[in-house]
């Protein structure tokens, strides 16, 4: 295991991911409004989406120099892009937003991890 990634663009384009990600939520964009509503999360707390992602940008770009802070935090996407998931199955929501986004996400992540700091 590797306390600096190694490579480090998997986690810059992880960072620039997200960035686009916690943009597009700062007012939720029609789509994921609509994934919101799909997986019933409730809409008090929408605004929660865009801070939890811009959190993530400073965790990854500030672990390419401080160590182990890049490894938590792709940890901590994996276990977000989890909860997603498992939101989207217990909602029933089998559509796009699970299988392309949630999904396509949570392999990011893992290829992240696995690419940066395991091998």
């Amino acid at each position: 295991m590797s306390a600096l990634p190694d490579p480090v663009w998997p986690v810059v384009v992880l960072a620039v991911i997200q960035l686009v990600d916690g943009l597009l939520c700062l007012k939720p964009v029609p789509f994921i409004a609509q994934c919101f509503t799909d997986v019933r999360f409730p809409r008090r707390f929408w605004w929660v989406a865009a801070p939890i992602k811009f959190a993530a940008v400073v965790g990854l770009v500030a672990g390419i120099w401080v160590p182990y802070l890049g490894l938590i935090t792709t940890i901590a996407l994996v276990v977000y892009f989890i909860a997603a998931i498992s939101m989207h199955i217990a909602a029933r929501d089998f559509g796009r937003n699970l299988f392309v986004n949630a999904s396509g996400m949570l392999v990011i992540c893992i290829a992240t991890l696995v690419f940066s700091f395991l091998v």
